[in-house]
């Protein structure tokens, strides 16, 4: 049983929000977010990213750069730039890409539940990810930025997010992405009762995005409650802010691959050694999609080709081995390539499907990499099945558009 509370948001009047909002933490560096920042002093980023309050190089990791985070949050809270509600709310927040929207429900997520599994995972942290991100909760003691939650299908919870949508929304507007954003506030007793009781029946939530902060936001939890010897469970501390989207509402782009070498082979030797297992067909110039599970694209030397894993190199059954992340890390880059560890290897990078493949050909035909290999995207109903079964995904597997945008509510921990 999944326990969630609604709580009182802190967020931007309705004239501040586009100039508060910010894109994700971990979805640009430093220098990028100086320069969307530039000459906007109500940007989150200098909340989220505040080594763009230094001068350049500052590293983003020094004791005063936190500092700098809760100086800066406590000054937009002084200035009016952000305000928290009187009352405790849900909030729907919707986004809007080429042309499809998709209906989250902002809540405070149980600390406990991410300890104990109710709140799945399907991959694999960092400590030193995780330790900044917890740096960054305690000194602000709030949840600056949201965690991305999936939750099944529920035809009770689409009847409240259609009756609650009728109404004006508090936010709406279009990001420089061109991603329309739109938020209701629901403040109706009822309603958050029944959200509360709905939630209450789901067996498990997935994250979607943000592992990152998912762990640090409940590990700064069970921290709290640990040092608070009056400790009832009731404490804001308890939760952490998460959008909860429907997952028959959500898509997972492609996540692709580049590669700077062939490992020493030559690219005739390379396709050799690929048609071992899988069947190889030269599809031309023109850019070539991969078509279906276990069919792959690949870029080299100004040709695209069609790579389709042979019978026997993958199994069906296994959650894991089904992945064509996994065929193409054991099959290619691991075979032929030489590449052992993704986490690490410098010869590797990965890219986003948002920027397409003309983004993969780019790269390669600028000679800064040998070859691109494209793969077909991860299902919802895969990454469930992933969470369900206790298993972790190869690093890179599931790419989320589009990505929250931050600042529209900030949860406090107090």
């Amino acid at each position: 049983m999944a326990i969630i509370k609604p709580f009182k948001g802190v967020r931007p009047p309705k004239q501040f929000v586009t100039e508060v909002a910010s894109r994700p933490y971990d979805v640009l560096s430093s220098e990028e977010a100086r320069a969307e920042a530039a000459g906007n002093e109500k940007s989150l980023y200098h909340i989220i990213k505040p080594e763009i309050d230094f001068p350049v190089g500052k590293d983003e990791h020094d004791a005063d750069v936190y500092e700098k985070a809760v100086e800066n949050f406590n000054k937009f809270q002084e200035k009016g730039w952000l305000l928290q509600d009187q009352n405790e709310h849900y909030y729907i927040y919707a986004q809007t890409m080429e042309g499809r929207t998709q209906y989250g429900l902002v809540v405070g997520s149980y600390v406990n539940d991410y300890l104990t599994g109710v709140i799945k995972k399907h991959e694999l942290t960092r400590k030193d990810k995780e330790e900044d991100r917890m740096k960054h909760v305690r000194i602000n003691n709030a949840n600056i930025e949201p965690v991305f939650f999936a939750y099944p299908e529920n035809p009770a919870l689409d009847a409240i997010v259609k009756q609650e949508i009728q109404q004006t929304p508090e936010y709406d507007f279009v990001s420089s992405d061109g991603i329309g954003h739109h938020l209701w506030v629901i403040s109706h007793p009822e309603t958050i009762r029944k959200i509360t009781e709905l939630f209450a029946a789901m067996p498990a939530l997935y994250i979607a995005d943000g592992h990152h902060r998912s762990a640090a936001a409940a590990l700064v939890g069970a921290e709290k409650a640990k040092q608070n010897p009056h400790h009832t469970g009731k404490e804001e501390y308890n939760y952490f802010m998460a959008v909860c989207f429907p997952e028959n509402q959500l898509r997972i782009m492609d996540y692709n691959r580049v590669v700077k070498d062939l490992n020493g082979l030559t690219p005739e030797q390379f396709l050799a050694a690929l048609s071992v297992d899988f069947t190889v067909s030269d599809k031309g110039e023109m850019i070539y999609h991969p078509q279906h599970l276990h069919n792959f694209s690949l870029y080299l030397s100004g040709r695209w080709y069609s790579l389709d894993a042979k019978a026997g190199t993958y199994n069906d059954n296994d959650p894991i081995g089904v992945l064509d992340v996994t065929i193409s890390s054991n099959l290619i880059l691991d075979k032929i390539l030489g590449m052992k560890d993704l986490r690490t290897d410098k010869r590797i990078d990965f890219v986003g499907g948002l920027r397409g493949l003309t983004e993969l050909k780019r790269r390669v035909d600028s000679g800064e990499m040998a070859a691109a290999l494209a793969l077909y995207p991860v299902s919802m109903k895969q990454l469930i099945n992933i969470a369900d079964t206790g298993n972790i995904m190869p690093p890179k597997t599931t790419w989320f558009e589009p990505k929250l945008r931050s600042g529209l509510v900030i949860h406090k921990l107090v």
